[in-house]
C-alpha cells in the first residue's frame, strides 16, 4: 500500500460507510481501518443521513461518506440529496454496481462527488477515499 492511500494515526480521518451488505460493510471497513481510517457504518440511507448530520452537529464531521446507491428504506440517492439540501459540504462518494457512464451522471447528479465501481478494488477505494478527502471543501456544517 503507498503511503499516499494511508493516513497518519495522530490525525485519523473519519469515514461514514453507508452499506447494506454485511459482506461489503466487513470489506470495506477491514481495508480502511488498515488504512488508519476510524469507520461507522450504516446499513441504510437514512441511518446514513441521521449519522452524518448528528457527526456535524457535534462538531465531529466526518471526513468522508462512502455512499452505496441501492439500500433499503431510503437510497444512496435520496440520502444524498437530503444531506446536500440540509447544507452538507463534506465529500460523498458513490458506491454501486451499475458502473456505465449514464449511472455516474445519476450518482454525480445527485451530489456525490465522486464515484467507485463495485467490485470494489481496494487501491481504488484507498485512493479516491483521499483524493476526496483532501478535496473536499470545508465550513460551516449543518
Amino acid at each position: 500500500m503507498s503511503e499516499s492511500s494511508t493516513v497518519d494515526s495522530a490525525s485519523a480521518k473519519r469515514v461514514l460507510l453507508a452499506e447494506d451488505s454485511a459482506d461489503s460493510q466487513r470489506f470495506i471497513s477491514l481495508v480502511l481501518r488498515r488504512a488508519g481510517y476510524e469507520t461507522v457504518v450504516a446499513e441504510n440511507g437514512q441511518a446514513a443521513f441521521d449519522k452524518a448530520l448528528a457527526a456535524a452537529e457535534e462538531g465531529k464531521p466526518f471526513d468522508v461518506i462512502l455512499m452505496d446507491m441501492q439500500m433499503p428504506i431510503m437510497d444512496g440517492y435520496e440520502a444524498t440529496r437530503r444531506l446536500r439540501a440540509a447544507g452538507y459540504r463534506r465529500a460523498i462518494v458513490a458506491l454501486t454496481a451499475h458502473a456505465t457512464a449514464g449511472d455516474r451522471e445519476k450518482c454525480l447528479d445527485a451530489g456525490c462527488d465522486d464515484y467507485i465501481p463495485k467490485p470494489i478494488d481496494r487501491h481504488e477505494l484507498l485512493s479516491v477515499t483521499v483524493a476526496n478527502i483532501l478535496a473536499a471543501p470545508r465550513g460551516p456544517e449543518p
